[in-house]
């Protein structure tokens, strides 16, 4: 078994209304805040609701919404000389995961005497962090919990993880009324990938009995919440559990590691900007059978512990297949792309994505050892 070491330090709250509760729970950090939010709560009416209550709670705040499809490095710098020059004393991110990586640059790197490009090309911060508050308005956030940030570097347009402090965020807030903004394609492609970030959490080679213990959680919750339960004891509604199982989710992979469809996602996402969730969907299948030839036994666990039903007699191999299966039949009732050539993308297009993904040290703590061949196999299995 691979070491364990886990600290904890966010407080972490999944409660319905929790929204409206933001500006309590950063008051205690400082006077004067940055608030890092996401543009698109603004067509759908929520981004006035934050600013109202804060408003109202009397808090010294200004707002940066100017997100791009892909947080990159070059929106990351430009927040971070605002922070600086406004002499702000704490952070709160609204918004989804890139809106929190920008917001997790601004506090990591504040007190730095150095630039964003001096930490993506591998310098350590060293001073202490700015408070972070982040409302994450979708149900799971891949590196919320980690000591990473996942950016696009705009000098090369390609994936690059910044070391960060232990303990960035001090406060994530899960307020399950937020996903009411989400289309169902939106929530089942999110959905898709809660599962695969417990799922990968699991069959990595670094995971540890915390991290299979909340894997496990994660994808009990995440079944009800998709699936239902046959009794009627289960009161909670279907979008606070996918909250609950995407924090569970979120907090496996932070004590275990990103697997091959989280890491291909980043990658994708930061070289042609497509969805984080949707690139992980399409993938999580086939990462599905690639694991199985190495972890079979974990991967058959899983998936009874998801909800698969075990056929008499039936093999790991069997149950394997049959939660790939049910990943892709739930996409495709959605009508959800099922390959990754639906994106426009070209087998050129994969390499660079694989070489990308390769290239960051959670290629360390996949479920085997893995290359940028390994990964481009599986990408091409999933074109």
């Amino acid at each position: 078994m691979s070491d364990f070491v886990f600290r904890v330090s966010p407080n972490v709250i999944v409660s319905s209304y929790a929204a409206s509760r933001l500006g309590q729970f950063a008051c205690e950090y400082g006077e004067r805040f940055m608030l890092v939010l996401d543009p698109v709560l603004r067509s759908v009416g929520a981004a006035e609701r934050i600013i109202q209550g804060l408003q109202e709670r009397g808090m010294d705040f200004f707002v940066f919404d100017e997100i791009p499809e892909a947080a990159d490095t070059a929106t990351a710098e430009a927040a971070l000389n605002l922070a600086r020059s406004s002499h702000i004393q704490g952070v709160i991110a609204v918004g989804s995961g890139k809106t929190i990586e920008i917001a997790r640059c601004v506090a990591a790197f504040f007190y730095e005497d150095r630039g964003i490009y001096s930490f993506a090309d591998g310098d350590v911060p060293g001073k202490k962090t700015l408070p972070l508050v982040a409302l994450c308005t979708t149900f799971r956030n891949a590196a919320l919990f980690t000591d990473r940030i996942a950016l696009c570097d705009s000098r090369k347009n390609a994936l690059t993880l910044l070391k960060v402090q232990n303990g960035l965020c001090k406060t994530a807030v899960f307020d399950p009324n937020m996903c009411l903004t989400l289309t169902e394609k939106q929530t089942e492609s999110i959905a898709v990938e809660s599962i695969s970030l417990a799922a990968e959490a699991y069959f990595s080679q670094k995971a540890n009995f915390f991290s299979d213990m909340v894997a496990e959680k994660s994808a009990e919750v995440l079944h009800l919440a998709l699936d239902g339960s046959p009794s009627l004891t289960v009161t909670a509604s279907k979008e606070e559990l996918l909250f609950e199982g995407g924090c569970l989710a979120s907090l496996a992979a932070s004590a275990s590691s990103l697997g091959p469809s989280g890491l291909l996602a980043l990658a994708l996402n930061s070289r042609f900007k497509i969805g984080r969730s949707l690139a992980s969907s399409i993938i999580f299948p086939y990462a599905i059978e690639f694991c199985s030839k190495f972890k079979i036994e974990r991967v058959a666990k899983f998936a009874e512990i998801f909800g698969i039903k075990k056929e008499e007699g039936g093999t790991p191999e069997s149950a394997a297949e049959a939660f790939a299966a049910n990943i892709r039949e739930r996409l495709a009732k959605e009508n959800l792309p099922l390959r990754l050539k639906d994106l426009s993308l070209t087998i050129e297009n994969l390499a660079s994505v694989a070489e990308d993904a390769a290239s960051t040290d959670w290629i360390n703590f996949m479920p085997c050892s893995m290359n940028s061949d390994t990964l481009f196999e599986i990408l091409k299995s999933a074109y």
